[in-house]
């Protein structure tokens, strides 16, 4: 996970963007005109558009949402609590996931919607988590240990769609934080992810991940 997606991250969090400095430039010396002005030099071709880095993200595709606002209804949730380090942040909640999952099945409670994670708390080596999935009504029993019941966030919010891999999240945080800076919007100090691709069975680069952007 690089520098860049934490930094975003934590302007998020933290609800309150910097503007980058200002710099003075210094005139350029003035130098007496030519007699005779120089002809223009050949138009130079247009270089050749980059190619999308294997795993990096993927183009958002028509009616994907990017600032859209919602309304997030709480929904009751099982769920695993945690930290983990941005490093191997993906296979941290990947692996809760099975946990929340396997606890489910002993039970007999079937997920009532796509698993999501709520990010608490973050800096720039790691992060705070609830990675969960909603179920309806109030499971009943004994959890194991590290497995809890809870609610999600409710109330105003922005909606995103990134598509491609988790790692390549980056740019899609990074566009996030430049939209609330230039609407000079404040957000909430958490974060949700919903996973609308099942990110135990589908393959890193072909995620579809929801982010949902509380803001005050």
């Amino acid at each position: 996970m690089s520098v860049a997606r934490r930094t975003a991250l934590l302007l998020i969090a933290c609800g309150s963007l910097g503007a980058g400095a200002a710099f003075a430039q210094t005139p350029p010396a003035t130098t007496p005109a030519p007699a005779t002005p120089p002809a223009p030099p050949p138009a130079a071709a247009p270089p050749p558009a980059a190619a999308s880095p294997p795993g990096g993200p993927r183009p958002q595709k028509p009616g994907d949402a990017f600032g859209e606002e919602v309304t997030l209804s709480a929904k009751t949730m099982v769920f695993s609590k945690g930290g983990a380090n941005w490093d191997s942040a993906f296979e941290t909640l990947v692996e809760a996931f099975k946990n929340v999952y396997g606890a489910l099945q002993k039970q007999g409670i079937k997920p009532a919607g796509p698993a999501m994670t709520i990010y608490t708390a973050t800096d720039d080596t790691g992060f705070e988590y609830q990675a969960g999935v909603p179920v309806d009504g109030e499971p009943k029993g004994p959890f194991p240990e590290g497995i809890a019941i809870g609610k999600s966030p409710e109330g105003r919010a922005l909606k995103f769609v990134h598509r491609g891999s988790y790692d390549a999240m980056d740019s899609t945080y990074e566009a996030i934080t430049n939209y609330l800076d230039e609407r000079k919007l404040e957000a909430r100090d958490l974060f949700v992810e919903y996973y609308v691709t099942d990110p135990l069975t589908t393959q890193e680069d072909n995620l579809v991940i929801e982010v949902y952007v509380p803001v005050k």
